[in-house]
């Protein structure tokens, strides 16, 4: 479980927050339906830091952006939005 450090709250458990992944998972009318298939279930999973947006559900309920590295789990940063 990771332990995530809430700006506005402290240092939280996981369980507390919602994560929404928000790249690439947009889907269009313009999309062909494999597309729009490849675009909801394929997706790369890439090595290394990444941006996450996530929610602060059942604390503050409000909206960070965190800096996780997909392997490790190590947290960089974590800024209000």
């Amino acid at each position: 479980m990771l332990r995530i450090d809430c700006p506005h709250c402290g240092p939280r458990a996981q369980v507390e927050f919602t994560y929404e992944r928000t790249r690439d998972s947009i889907v269009t009318l313009a999309m062909t339906p494999n597309e729009a298939m490849n675009t909801l279930y394929s997706r790369a999973n890439p090595r290394g830091w990444d941006e996450e947006l996530w929610r602060h559900s059942y604390g503050c309920r409000q909206w960070l952006l965190i800096r996780r590295h997909r392997t490790t789990h190590a947290i960089d940063s974590v800024t209000p939005c």
